[in-house]
């Protein structure tokens, strides 16, 4: 699976339901494995005027790869 392919996915979280965003980037280690996942969070007016950051998800984080989406523990 390539990070294009999770790019396409949205970010689910497990413990309430709601949709947290989805992935723009990721940080990679010097073996090359992916250690967290880097989330736009999902837009609506008030964060549209008031910007904030991105949120990081580690990848021991990820529940469950989907189709459509991906299941995370925040």
């Amino acid at each position: 699976m390539y990070l294009s392919d999770l790019q396409s996915k949205d970010i689910i979280s497990v413990k309430d339901g709601r949709k947290i965003g989805r992935i723009i980037d990721a940080e990679i280690n010097s073996q090359g494995r992916i250690i967290n996942l880097i989330i736009e969070e999902k837009k609506n007016f008030r964060k549209f005027v008031i910007s904030s950051e991105d949120t990081k998800v580690s990848f021991d984080n990820i529940s469950k790869i989907g189709e459509d989406v991906i299941l995370v523990n925040l």
